[in-house]
Formats: C-alpha cells, sequence, structure tokens
C-alpha cells in the first residue's frame, strides 16, 4: 500500500511515517514541500502519485492567533483539507483527516462520543469542524480521527515540554484547573489509525489514551514522574491568562466507536506519559538550552 502523509515531520506525522513503515507499507511523507493550500499543486501532485490512502496530519494549531488573524487557520485547516479531499475523489482513494475535541463547547460535563453534538466555540475548531463535514459530503471513504492533548517525540513545543522547561526555568507554574481533557501520546495514536485504517471500517472516531485529567494534574503527574518535587505548582483559572482563543471547560473524549468496532482500547495515558518523561529528561537535551520557545502559560493543543 502507497500511504501519502501530509505534515510528515510533525509529532504525529512522524510517528505515522515510523508506524505504516514499520509494517511494511510505502509511504510519501510531504510538509513545506506540498503546500497543500494551492489547489493546482495538490491537484496535480496528488493524482500523479497514485496513492491508496491519504492522510492530513497538517494542522495550524495557534488557537490565539487563529481569533485574532482568521485567515491562516482558514486557508490551513479547511481550505487545504478541501484540496487534499478533492484530489483524493479524482484519484479513487480514502483519506484520514485528523481533527479535534475543541468541536465541543464543553458543556456536557462528561466525556463526548461520536453521538454527541458539536458545538465549536473558536475560530480553529469551527475550521475542524467544517472541514470534517465537507469531506463527508465528498468522500464515501474517509476516516476522521478527533484526537486531544497530543504529546510526542518530534518538534520543539507541546504542554509537556513547556511544563518541564518553564519549571526548571522558573521554579514555580501557574497551571489551569478548569481545563479537563484527555491526553494522547502520538505513537499510540498513530497504532491506532493504523490498525483502523488497514481494517477498512471507515468513519468517525475519537481516539485518545484513556484516562481524564485538568491540566493542573496532568502538569502535577509530569512534576512526579520527573521527580521535581521542589517546584511550586500553583492552580488557576483559564481566564486568569487572558487568552484570545475560548478553552472548554471539559472536552474529554469517549473513544465509543473504536469499541463498537471491537478495537483494542488504547493505554492509560499514565503509562507513556511516564515513558515520556523518562525519555525527554534522558536524550531529548532540550533543558540545556535547544528548547527555547516556551510559553510560560502555554495551553496550545
Amino acid at each position: 500500500m502507497r500511504v501519502i502523509i501530509c505534515g510528515a515531520s510533525g509529532q504525529l506525522g512522524t510517528e505515522l511515517v515510523k508506524t505504516f513503515e514499520g509494517a511494511g507499507q510505502e509511504v510519501l511523507g510531504f510538509d513545506r514541500d506540498l503546500d497543500i493550500t494551492d489547489y493546482d499543486r495538490v491537484r496535480e501532485r496528488i493524482p500523479e502519485l497514485r496513492p491508496d490512502l491519504l492522510i492530513n496530519a497538517a494542522a495550524d494549531t495557534d488557537l490565539d492567533r487563529a481569533e485574532l488573524d482568521p485567515e491562516p487557520s482558514h486557508r490551513v485547516n479547511y481550505t487545504g483539507t478541501q484540496n487534499l479531499a478533492l484530489a483524493c475523489r479524482a484519484t479513487g482513494c480514502p483519506m484520514v483527516f485528523l481533527s479535534t475535541d475543541y468541536v465541543f463547547d464543553g458543556t456536557k460535563g462528561s466525556a463526548y462520543n461520536e453521538f454527541d453534538l458539536p458545538n465549536p466555540q473558536g475560530v480553529y475548531a469551527k475550521c475542524k469542524l467544517a472541514a470534517e463535514s465537507y469531506m463527508m459530503s465528498v468522500l464515501e471513504e474517509y476516516f476522521i480521527f478527533r484526537t486531544a492533548w497530543l504529546f510526542g517525540k518530534a518538534g520543539q513545543r507541546n504542554f509537556i515540554k513547556s511544563i518541564l522547561y518553564n519549571a526548571k526555568s522558573y521554579g514555580s507554574l501557574s497551571v489551569v484547573v478548569d481545563e479537563v481533557g484527555t491526553p494522547t501520546y502520538a505513537a499510540d495514536l498513530a497504532e491506532t489509525i493504523y490498525r483502523v485504517c488497514a481494517s477498512g471500517k471507515y468513519g468517525l472516531y475519537h481516539a485518545t489514551n484513556e484516562g481524564i485529567c485538568s491540566r493542573f494534574e496532568f502538569a502535577q503527574r509530569t512534576l512526579e514522574i520527573a521527580g521535581w518535587d521542589d517546584i511550586t505548582l500553583k492552580p488557576i483559572i483559564h481566564e486568569e491568562l487572558g487568552l484570545p482563543c475560548p478553552r472548554p471547560a471539559n472536552t474529554a473524549l469517549d473513544n465509543l466507536n473504536l469499541r463498537l468496532q471491537g478495537f483494542p482500547p488504547m493505554r492509560h495515558y499514565h503509562e507513556p506519559l511516564k515513558e515520556y518523561v523518562e525519555w525527554l529528561l534522558e536524550e531529548d537535551g532540550f533543558l540545556d538550552g535547544r528548547f527555547t520557545n516556551a510559553k510560560r502559560s502555554d495551553t496550545d493543543k
């Protein structure tokens, strides 16, 4: 099987390349060398490569910038997906799209499953939901995976890296307690995506690691694993950060469709988080200065 992966150098894209290649598939990875917002280029390039599957893991995830300047998010998260979907229809190959827990407004009070109605609040989430709907309207064979709170080895920034870097830099942290969700390890998600795609069971899936926590609890667990008992962790509410993008209070996801279709559950997030933090501190070396663009109150996707 020949698989095209857009966004191949990102947190998830990197793991998707490893997973599909490890399963013996031919992978063609693209990042900035294929501008998915360029309709003519996408419609020319994708059909000539004759893929059996196309995965769109490319995204503009700067939630706060999107509120102040929506066009980049519109262009990448919606128009880019639209262009790829049209190319897939012309080529006759299935498409995978990565969506977000933020399509929900966070008011349900419990985990959202695939039968719950979305109600996105921010520009980024609205773009993602619009892209979902467009794919469903033009393709018969598609996979949509909504995921949340992604962390992985590739890339410079994610929540855990920000927590560790800022803890080391400042000795104390302020982390929100009123955002609840489901952390997801990129390598585990990539395995689940491969498993579902290989089955041919098209449709919409929620895909996160097991376990629900607040951002504060997530940070607390991270510091415990690191053994940094001397770090002061202060609970705050999201409103205190003054960020432009609304963050829903509770967008925990329930992987109901994975269970209905007979797929094995993903691990509890505690297990991959321990592996990841230990790897990060031992191997990545970002605490020595290579990771320089953290934000003290970083809560981006």
